[in-house]
């Protein structure tokens, strides 16, 4: 035997891989699949159509229901509160049990409730305490009841990018990530009002095709969520603030839109979020390409996937 059974645990399945520890007051019953260099700490439940992957570990007081699937290399706390199904009723059983999905590397803090059919995406965290009615994007970090994203894991802010502030001799900052930049555009200030603008053509660093604006979305909503193959893209907050993550897909820089004078440049191979949009924010984006849905890259693992095959 390759792997740790405490005597005072049940274990039932056979399917436990290699140098796994179950420790005291484990139920896990037969069709419970567990991956190899698990540790699932004293007093857990784990039911049959269950599937653990590597390297994860399961603290103590966490029941996990049929239909949880859990990726390599998950942390779950203490306590921990899992559901499978959204209108439970004693001797009711559901004819199919909703799945919740944990996806790889990411940490749920200690008695933090998921509600069922949630999806937490990789290497996203939640909050001790908080309760997750919605599904949680990739590498978000989430706190709260309903847990709301509060920011982004292993994301780079330099001062000088959070604040918008440039010194006088500089048109641009460079964000140190696959050449985007950070543009400070023209101001004129007027008693009659101030005026900001860019030319098409001369100011901005490609052509535009196409121009959309966000507005009245709730503070805690995200858009964007994607990366364009070809389409280039201009950001600017003409009114409020919002926050902008940019990633790679080895590094994470975001970007505190909050000055009608600033244009941020997404490059094609980007994935890009606005979250955090203030009440009166209204975002314009200019875009380098007219509609294309092939052009868009909505998942995250698809966009690692594309991103290790581009050369």
């Amino acid at each position: 035997m390759s792997f740790f059974l405490h005597p005072l645990s049940d274990t039932q399945t056979k399917n436990i891989g290699e140098n796994t520890r179950i420790w005291q007051f484990v139920v896990v019953l037969p069709g419970a699949a567990i991956g190899s260099e698990v540790n699932i700490c004293a007093n857990c439940l784990i039911e049959n159509d269950v599937v653990i992957g590597n390297r994860v570990t399961i603290k103590s007081g966490v029941q996990i229901w049929d239909g949880l699937r859990i990726g390599d290399d998950v942390f779950i706390g203490p306590n921990v509160t899992f559901t499978n199904d959204k209108f439970p009723r004693s001797k009711i059983f559901p004819d199919k049990v909703l799945k919740t999905d944990i996806q790889m590397g990411a940490s749920i803090g200690a008695n933090a409730t998921i509600l069922p059919g949630i999806t937490v995406g990789m290497g996203a965290m939640v909050g001790a305490g908080s309760v997750v009615t919605h599904d949680v994007p990739c590498n978000a970090i989430v706190s709260g009841n309903p847990a709301r994203i509060v920011g982004y894991n292993s994301t780079e802010t330099s001062s000088k990018v959070a604040s918008g502030t440039f010194h006088d001799v500089d048109a641009y900052v460079d964000l140190g990530l696959a050449n985007c930049y950070l543009y400070r555009l023209p101001l004129i200030q007027d008693l009659r009002g101030h005026l900001s603008f860019t030319e098409f053509g001369k100011d901005l660093p490609f052509v535009a095709k196409r121009c959309f604006w966000i507005f009245a979305v709730p503070s805690k909503n995200i858009r964007g969520e994607h990366a364009h193959k070809e389409c280039h893209q201009f950001l600017i907050c003409v009114s409020g603030s919002v926050k902008v993550v940019l990633d790679d897909g080895r590094k994470r820089v975001e970007v505190n839109l909050d000055d009608p004078t600033l244009g941020l440049h997404i490059q094609p191979g980007v994935w890009g979020i606005e979250y955090k949009y203030s009440s009166d924010a209204v975002l314009i984006v200019l875009a380098s390409h007219t509609y294309d849905p092939n052009d868009y890259i909505r998942d995250y693992s698809e966009f690692l996937a594309y991103k290790n095959n581009v050369k």
